[in-house]
């Protein structure tokens, strides 16, 4: 007889959840943007990549799908900031995989490697003929007072950077990181604007010298034209001098990606970023600021330095990120870590809903030295298919089922000296005996609000009632997180604007 589809949770033994917010809740009563603010007056000169969305594909015609995993989190904070200063958010900002991955989620963790992998199935909310599809991975958790930290803050002092909310972020979040460092680990400070400065050298974080940083840190001022590329090339000359074997080697960009003097084209800090990954120096890139916003810079600059990309928004984002996500954020376990999906005939057509920008080719996910995504400490990463099941009758024996698709994650673990290569296998079957659980209820609310704010050709009978709706019947869940519970207060203020209307 024919069977009815439901939602199909399958955990693979041995690995990890990639991508996303730490998966531990975070709690923090800060001010998250509020109402707009009245003293905005930012004019729009915004720069982001052009986003050309994965279209369906048949399986008969491609029936594998691969791409680069990462958990960069920049589109969420800059959507926050669009919405919250009362702007229709720019499409083009909007990659809605780093929506759904600023969240945590409580997917399977692995027990001895250093990625799991689950995955689950259940009806699309925006198209009643199609379900979704969600490969959920985590990763392993690592401390990061096990190793010493070589970090060089890398700060844009440029003239674009001047106010509170550039420079007076990129401070804050510096003391705030310095603050959790120990006596062995070591801070150098490098600063660009018309020329560059090396303000720190290699200095150790004793009880005296965080003082002396702090200060120095105080010290900065904003003029100027934007050197950034002879920035980072001392950055990185810094951190290789001070380089830790075993240890945690990290550029910290704090910008907004307005290179103007030297390397200015995205092929051009492609090229030179891409050579200094090689050094075993990591890159973390901290936008700051709107209304000069080159988010198609940073994004480069993260993407190829093997590095991670988030957007500071306010002061508590900043903590978020420098605080409580510190071991996840500044720590990577998986290196170079991508994901294969093979769909059966048991499917249709299918859809990767965002990594729009980070598809491979079969044999780039096949060659061990393919430069793909970093993913931090004890994170979860989704990656969600919107899919066409195709007609089918099940046998009647008890306990059969339907195979859809193989998942299967490849990473090199860099938890212990030496690089590992590893990789994770999942199963994808309909189980109508499941039950949909409320992290994919909600993975769903944020991929939907995002199909909207893009007003994506795909997003069907997507609504922002619907986005709602969903919402308010997860309300125990959603109290738990208050970065959750700001997501409802987004979806609200952007149902209201007239731009949606």
């Amino acid at each position: 007889m024919k069977k009815k589809f439901a939602l199909i949770s399958v955990s693979l033994i041995g690995a990890a959840c990639v991508g996303l917010s730490a998966c531990s809740g975070y709690d923090n009563g800060g001010d998250w943007g509020g109402a707009p603010d009245p003293s905005y007056t930012e004019v729009g000169n915004y720069d982001y990549n052009s986003i050309v969305e994965n279209g369906f594909k048949s399986v008969g015609e491609a029936p594998s799908s691969y791409f680069s995993l990462d958990r960069n989190t920049a589109t969420y904070s800059l959507v926050r900031r669009q919405i919250n200063n009362g702007q229709t958010v720019a499409p083009d900002s909007v990659r809605i995989e780093e929506m759904i991955n600023y969240f945590g989620y409580d997917f399977a963790a692995p027990t001895e490697k250093a990625v799991e992998v689950s995955s689950y199935l259940a009806p699309c909310p925006w198209n009643e003929e199609n379900h979704l599809m969600l490969a959920g991975v985590k990763t392993a958790e690592y401390n990061i007072e096990n190793e010493n930290c070589n970090y060089v803050f890398l700060i844009d002092v440029s003239g674009s950077m001047a106010g509170e909310d550039r420079i007076g972020l990129a401070k804050y979040g510096i003391e705030k990181l310095v603050d959790g460092l120990g006596e062995n680990d070591v801070v150098s400070l490098v600063t660009y604007a018309s020329g560059v400065k090396t303000v720190l050298e290699g200095k150790e974080c004793t009880a005296d010298n965080k003082t002396d940083i702090k200060k120095a840190v105080n010290g900065l001022v904003a003029n100027g034209a934007t050197s950034g590329g002879d920035g980072l090339e001392r950055a990185y000359r810094l951190a290789e001098n001070r380089f830790i074997a075993g240890g945690n080697n990290r550029v910290i960009l704090i910008s907004d990606g307005d290179f103007n003097v030297g390397l200015t084209s995205q092929t051009e800090l492609k090229e030179f970023i891409q050579e200094k990954a090689k050094s075993g120096v990591y890159l973390s890139v901290m936008g700051v600021g709107m209304g000069n916003t080159r988010d198609t810079i940073l994004e480069t600059l993260a993407t190829c330095g093997n590095g991670n990309y988030a957007y500071l928004d306010n002061k508590t984002e900043a903590e978020k990120v420098f605080v409580q996500e510190l071991s996840s954020t500044l720590k990577t376990v998986a290196k170079d870590a991508k994901a294969g999906v093979t769909f059966t005939e048991n499917v249709e057509k299918y859809r990767l809903i965002g990594y729009d920008t980070k598809i491979i080719s079969a044999e780039d996910f096949g060659n061990e030295k393919t430069d793909a995504g970093e993913i931090g400490s004890n994170l979860c990463v989704a990656a969600l298919y919107e899919v066409k099941l195709t007609e089918f009758y099940m046998p009647d024996e008890v306990g059969a089922d339907a195979k859809l698709a193989d998942i299967e994650v490849r990473y090199k673990d860099v938890r212990a000296a030496a690089e590992i290569s590893d990789s994770v296998k999942n199963e994808v079957y309909v189980n109508a005996s499941s039950t949909e659980n409320d992290d994919f209820k909600f993975i769903s609310c944020v991929a939907e609000f995002g199909l909207l704010l893009r007003q994506s050709a795909y997003k069907g009978d997507a609504s922002f009632e619907s986005v709602l709706a969903r919402l308010n019947g997860l309300s125990a869940y959603i109290n738990a997180d208050p970065l959750k519970k700001e997501f409802i207060e987004l979806v609200g203020k952007a149902s209201e604007s007239p731009a949606y209307k």
